[in-house]
């Protein structure tokens, strides 16, 4: 019995440092930017702690995902889009096509190749933003395929469909907010086929009708819905079926309304609280979870609002009791999750930040686009731990997994380990 009970308690050792080693989706483990890794490395340059460097067929902005020893991450390839599947050591295992026509945005920032694939540990989910969404196992045998233009309608959004899919248990849910519609779906993830859908309500018009941002799904020991971000306001929908539970706008004051301002950033939650960005230095909201219909103009909602300092495009990060903001030009602010009191406001690099900030072992990873990461102290007091530079554009969010940092360039794959790892 002594000999059973020591084996179980090693499967379940085994099984909670996989789970924990793993970044299976956007955003990592929990979808909220925060790894519990510890001693992740805080120092490197292009070359200094360098594992490997991948050279890669054609830039992208979306995050790589690492599951046990295989890494996957989309990538333009000249006018096409293709899944790849890295080994830890560096190699690439296998290329999948995912789309074709590549649509190259803002003078090469952007492409079709911005969403970031997911994975349950058994197959992959990827699309690019000009519709085409595929399943894969990790062989790189194609499941299912599907053109989600010829399913909901065709895309009338600037800069493409970029929408990260959340793939929640045996579902993936889809948001697809754009001028020639606005759709909520939830598919089969084994089959691709649909579960439901709900057309999205709104008066946003203009560019406006454009969402960038991805869904995600608020759960606590209460509640759990999906919650879309666009088009002038964050709803929240039942899972079952996709039924608007709650919305609220006065992300975009009527009274001064702007007719360009698309949401780029996704919101963030944590059990209690749901952070909402806007776009251009608009408002953040700190709502309640447990709210019903239009909560707009209810202030009972709001746990805390502030009127501007929005992060443009990076999402918020909260943890242990504190809302990160980095704003696009790399100010970084500090606020008590519970108040929405501003604890500091400082600037971590003075560039273009497209990231989203990552959190691991008391420290926050802040990644700009001329390829700086700026390791910042988590905690109420701003401290810069160190600024790091490979030199190259980046971005992709972070990734830590199995005591390794990878980073995703527009040019190149980077696996970066601390110096007494290697």
């Amino acid at each position: 019995m002594r000999r059973v009970l020591a084996a179980l308690a090693l499967v379940l050792t085994l099984v909670g440092t996989s789970l924990a080693d793993n970044w299976p989706a956007w955003r990592g483990p929990q979808r909220d930017g925060i790894s519990k890794e510890s001693n992740p490395p805080t120092t490197w340059s292009k070359t200094d702690n360098v594992r490997w460097r991948l050279p890669l067929p054609g830039p992208a902005g979306s995050t790589p995902i690492v599951w046990g020893e295989r890494i996957f991450l989309t990538s333009a390839e000249g006018n096409a889009t293709v899944l790849l599947c890295v080994d830890t050591d560096g190699k690439i295992l296998w290329k999948r096509p995912l789309g074709e026509g590549n649509k190259v945005v803002r003078k090469g920032e952007g492409n079709s190749a911005s969403p970031s694939p997911s994975t349950d540990g058994q197959k992959v989910w990827a699309n690019a933003s000009t519709g085409e969404l595929a399943c894969f196992d990790f062989d790189g045998n194609e499941i299912w395929r599907v053109d989600l233009q010829d399913r909901y309608g065709k895309f009338d959004i600037a800069f493409g469909m970029t929408a990260t899919p959340v793939l929640d248990g045996d579902r993936l849910y889809l948001q697809l907010l754009h001028t020639g519609g606005a759709i909520v779906a939830c598919l089969d993830k084994e089959t691709g086929k649909e579960i439901w859908r709900q057309n999205r309500e709104s008066d946003a018009y203009a560019e406006c009708e454009h969402s960038y941002a991805s869904p995600i799904i608020y759960r606590d020991k209460d509640r759990e819905f999906l919650i879309t971000h666009g088009a002038d306001y964050v709803v929240a929908h039942r899972l079952d079926n996709g039924e608007e539970i709650w919305r609220c706008g006065g992300l975009n004051p009527r009274g001064n309304y702007n007719p360009t301002l698309r949401f780029v950033a996704t919101p963030a939650a944590a059990p209690g609280l749901i952070v909402v960005p806007s776009a251009k230095n608009g408002p953040v909201l700190g709502l309640r979870p447990d709210i019903k219909g239009d909560v707009t103009k209810d202030e009972s909602a709001y746990l805390w609002t502030r009127p501007n300092n929005t992060p443009d495009v990076p999402s918020p990060l909260i943890h242990d009791g504190l809302v990160y903001l980095c704003r696009e030009n790399g100010v970084l602010l500090c606020l008590d999750a519970k108040t929405g009191k501003e604890l500091y406001q400082n600037r971590t690099h003075a560039q273009r930040h497209r990231a989203s900030p990552v959190f691991a072992d008391g420290k926050i990873y802040i990644t700009a686009a001329d390829g700086t990461v700026t390791v910042v102290k988590a905690g109420p007091e701003f401290e810069v731990i160190s600024s790091n530079d490979i030199e190259e554009p980046l971005a992709a969010s972070p990734v830590i997994a199995d005591g390794t940092l990878y980073l995703r360039s527009y040019d190149a794959l980077y696996a970066i380990e601390p110096e007494e790892k290697k």
